[in-house]
């Protein structure tokens, strides 16, 4: 049997050439192969790539551009020398154990494919294999990460942040108090890289462009898929057109001559709690349905195969991320630690039973939430699976020949819930 961990610690080098050249017709691109020179501890400087691919046995490189200016149809690539992560240097790496590797750098990309629709407010994004698993925004940056974290406390434990603000010493302070692979921020405030270079490993990162991303919302890039026999989808890249109430769409439909209508209107808050999740979803691998209450997520459901079975995985994991923190609140341990401490007789199963019982009671602080559905529902029980737990409103996409049917779920409901449609899907594979 192979050494699972040596594979891990060992850095394979890779083959991918210094440059690579695409064209598009007379068009151009020029790009070049990321390196850095990280000091050992003997003194010597190791410059290379990425570590490794998604898997240690994987070679794999990371190209910035550098020269030429793609206009494809809505496609228009960021100007050379105002890249984000591809024009991270060595300089920007202001804290850093080992050389990245592809996992890392994906993680903060898409992060930061999410958070540039959060701008207009201190925000976190933690995010682990590719996924966003806690997301918030709030008045200040600390509350934010705090609301974000405790979504999914589990998931967070070696993953990477993405903060939309310079991270000052007390977000420093909090995030240093957990196991994190990344730090991603415009900037960081006197103080608090000290704080974080605590945590042996951990990668601070920053990405003074975090400050212009609401200027590249709608930037359409050229987005790659290689098949298995070597050939290649090109796709331009989704853009996020849900920004105001304006870009909704009334949850109406027709059948048979008869119109049906969702009769309750969201409110500020729901309005506002769809603009966030939509924004969420933008990252999320579908199929996917999310529930956010109050600029926060409280449950994340992701990459299922069916609209109903990811609504119900939301609340699955809503309840066991609800319990885990309730444990860790009153006994600062989490729920699968405090199962274990009752067999060691460190607590007793009334304490256990306690905490079940509140998180039932609470139905895991789901009443209130927005669903938000990355396509429509095809038929009305994903729906209904949000409103058995209390959400007061969902967004989804429409234009399900049953529109209706859901309409009528939302109507049917006690207290009735609001929907709205956006006309668009938001799948991301």
């Amino acid at each position: 049997m192979s050494d699972l961990k040596k594979m891990y610690s060992t850095i394979l080098g890779d083959n991918f050439p210094p440059e690579m050249t695409i064209t598009f017709g007379d068009q151009k691109l020029v790009y070049h192969k990321r390196t850095w020179g990280i000091p050992k501890e003997d003194g010597t400087v190791d410059e290379r790539g990425l570590r490794y691919g998604e898997n240690p046995d994987q070679q794999a490189a990371l190209y910035e551009l550098i020269n030429g200016n793609l206009t494809l149809g809505d496609c228009h690539f960021i100007e050379p020398g105002n890249g984000l992560v591809s024009a991270i240097g060595i300089e920007d790496m202001l804290r850093v154990g080992k050389h990245p590797g592809k996992i890392n750098l994906t993680d903060v990309d898409n992060g930061l494919n999410i958070i540039k629709y959060l701008m207009k407010r201190p925000a976190a994004v933690i995010l682990k294999h590719n996924n966003p698993c806690g997301a918030a925004w709030d008045n200040d940056l600390a509350t934010a990460f705090t609301r974000a974290l405790r979504c999914d406390r589990i998931a967070a434990f070696g993953g990477a942040v993405i903060l939309n603000r310079p991270c000052d010493k007390e977000t420093a302070t909090l995030l240093a108090t957990n196991y994190l692979e990344v730090v991603c921020a415009p900037d960081f405030e006197e103080g608090a890289v000290e704080i974080l270079a605590a945590r042996k490993n951990l990668r601070i990162i920053r990405i003074a462009g975090i400050n212009r991303l609401a200027d590249f919302e709608k930037y359409r890039f050229v987005d790659f898929k290689s098949l298995v026999d070597g050939g290649l989808i090109v796709q331009q890249s989704a853009v996020n057109s849900i920004r105001s109430i304006n870009d909704m769409k009334p949850a109406v439909t027709t059948r048979k001559g008869v119109e049906y209508r969702c009769e309750r209107q969201p409110t500020a808050q729901e309005i506002d709690d769809m603009i966030f999740g939509w924004a969420i979803e933008h990252g999320v691998t579908s199929n996917s349905v999310l529930y956010v209450k109050n600029g926060c997520t409280t449950g994340v459901g992701t990459g299922e195969q069916d609209r109903v079975g990811v609504a119900e995985s939301a609340v699955h994991k809503a309840y066991i991320k609800y319990a885990d923190i309730l444990a860790w609140d009153k006994y600062g341990i989490g729920y699968a630690e405090l199962a274990m401490a009752i067999e060691r007789g460190e607590h007793t199963l009334a304490e256990k039973n306690a905490i079940d019982e509140q998180t039932r009671a609470d139905r895991a602080g789901l009443p209130g939430s927005v669903m938000i559905s990355d396509a429509f529902f095809p038929f009305r029980d994903g729906a209904d699976v949000g409103i058995t737990q209390g959400i007061s409103a969902i967004l989804q996409a429409g234009g399900s020949l049953r529109d209706f049917e859901t309409i009528e779920a939302c109507n049917e409901a006690d207290p009735q819930v609001a929907m709205m449609f956006t006309g668009q899907r938001s799948f991301k594979h």
